[in-house]
Parts: structure tokens; sequence; C-alpha cells
């Protein structure tokens, strides 16, 4: 069973946002900026486009102890549509708002064991699309694990991660459902340095991403994982005290590079890759 035509592994790092070549005088086709708040911050590129994403995880302690954590979730996703590479240097942002996506959920999270940490949310939220004045329902559910192993001094984290996304166009009840699946390990390389009066800790990633359609999983479980994937490679710098951008802190910042059915796909992110 293939999956949906938007769903298409050539097209999700850059699915959020980008337009098609063909039709690039037009407003871009952004139906699925749904999904923003799953597939992370970043800039994407793909076949000579680019978009912003720029997820804001905002999130508030229910209860929390060494062992365990309950929150409540408000992540909001603002999508820009033509933000060019060369104005992130500058620190330029874009003068307007193409799409938002806000997902409040409920997130718990748990310690397995002392290296093995467990995540899973419930997200129910709405999203807006300011080209056509259009609006989506939005459901998502996924659950991770964390693995903490090997070196103090490479400090390597093993990261899965698996969740479902759909939406529903509240104007045309038109909609479409995907899962996904991640895991990929990323590492320090035992070295740092000083920067802008901070210490920097360079950190390599490698990971593999599955994009099935609805059904694909409970219909041929083995042969959708050997399916198409995408591999992705990444590195990033980690601050040890954030970068403030009037009212953005950043953490981290990196770049990885992926190629999906024939296309270059480039990210530069903010926030943990994985």
């Amino acid at each position: 069973m293939d999956a949906p035509i938007a769903l298409k592994p050539a097209r999700i790092f850059a699915i959020l946002l980008l337009s098609s070549p063909c039709v690039a005088q037009q407003a871009p086709d952004v139906s699925h900026y749904a999904f923003a708040n799953y597939l992370g911050s970043g800039i994407y590129s793909s076949a000579g486009d680019s978009a912003a994403v720029v997820n804001i995880p905002l999130s508030f302690d229910i209860e929390s102890s060494s062992e365990h954590s309950l929150l409540l979730r408000m992540p909001l996703s603002l999508g820009f549509f033509n933000y060019n590479w060369d104005e992130l240097p500058e620190g330029d942002f874009p003068d307007a708002v193409g799409t938002v996506t806000v997902t409040p959920g409920i997130e718990y999270h748990w310690r397995a064991s002392p290296n093995l940490k467990m995540e899973t949310y419930l997200d129910i939220g709405f999203g807006h699309n300011f080209s056509d004045n259009s609006n989506v329902g939005i459901l998502s559910a996924g659950i991770s694990t964390l693995y903490s192993f090997g070196s103090e001094t490479y400090q390597p984290l093993w990261v899965s991660r698996f969740y479902s996304a759909g939406y529903r166009s509240i104007q045309s009840g038109s909609e479409e459902h995907y899962s996904a699946l991640t895991s990929g390990v990323e590492s320090g390389l035992g070295w740092g340095f000083s920067a802008w009066e901070r210490q920097m800790e360079p950190r390599l990633f490698v990971a593999m991403h599955w994009y099935f359609g609805r059904g694909e999983l409970a219909d041929e479980f083995v042969g959708a994982l050997f399916g198409e994937s995408t591999l992705e490679l990444g590195l990033s710098l980690v601050f040890d005290k954030p970068l403030e951008f009037e009212v953005v802190s950043i953490e981290r910042v990196g770049f990885s590079y992926s190629k999906a059915g024939g296309e270059d796909v480039w990210r530069v992110f903010f926030s943990h890759p994985l």
C-alpha cells in the first residue's frame, strides 16, 4: 500500500510550507502545515524553494518528581513563506506569518531505568492558513524512548519516536493521516571550544525516518519498515548559555542533509534534531 501522495518521503521535510516551482507565483499549497509541530523547527530547502518553520514548545508542569512528570503542552508553530537562507546570518525575520497551529495536549514523562526515559503525549489542536483563510482540526499522539549509554565524555543518546497525526479541514471536510517512526543516535565529539563568551559543544547525529499512510503498518508491519525510508545526517553546536535575539532564545544551532526521492533536502534547526 503506497503512502498518500502528500506524504511521499521526497516532500516530508519540505511539506510544511514549500511551494512547487511550477506555481511559484501563486500561494503555496500548505494544506499540511497542520503537521508543523511534529516535524520540527528549522529552515527547509528543497528543489530551490525555502521556508521557515518556528516551533515554540510551550509547556507547564502539572506534577513533577524525580521519577515522572505530567505536563500541559501548548506548542505553537508559525510558518513563513519564502524565507531566504541569506536572511538568517543577518538576523532578519519574515514580515508576515503564513500559517499558525496550536495543539494543546497532555504529555507524560517517566524514567523506566537509570538510563532510559519514556515520553508520551496526546494533542488536539487547530491550525489556520492566512493565504486562503482556511482552518483545520488536528489530532496527534505519540510515544518516545530516550536511552543514554556509553562514555560520559561523548554522552551519546539514542532516541526513537513513533507518532500518528491527522487533520480535517473545517471548510471542505477533507482529511489526511499518517504515522512516522524516527530512530537515531546523537553523540558529542569529546571536545568543545569557547566563543562569544560561551562554551560550545559540537554534536553529530544520524537518523532514519519512516513515514506510513493510514493502515499501512497494520496491513504489513515488516514490509512497511523495509519500504521507503530517509537517512538524515547532521551536526549541531550546543551552547551552555542561550543566544538571545529579541524574543527568541536559541540553545543550539545545527544543519542536516538527507536525500529523499532523488531530491537534496537541507535543514537548519534550532532545537534538538531527534
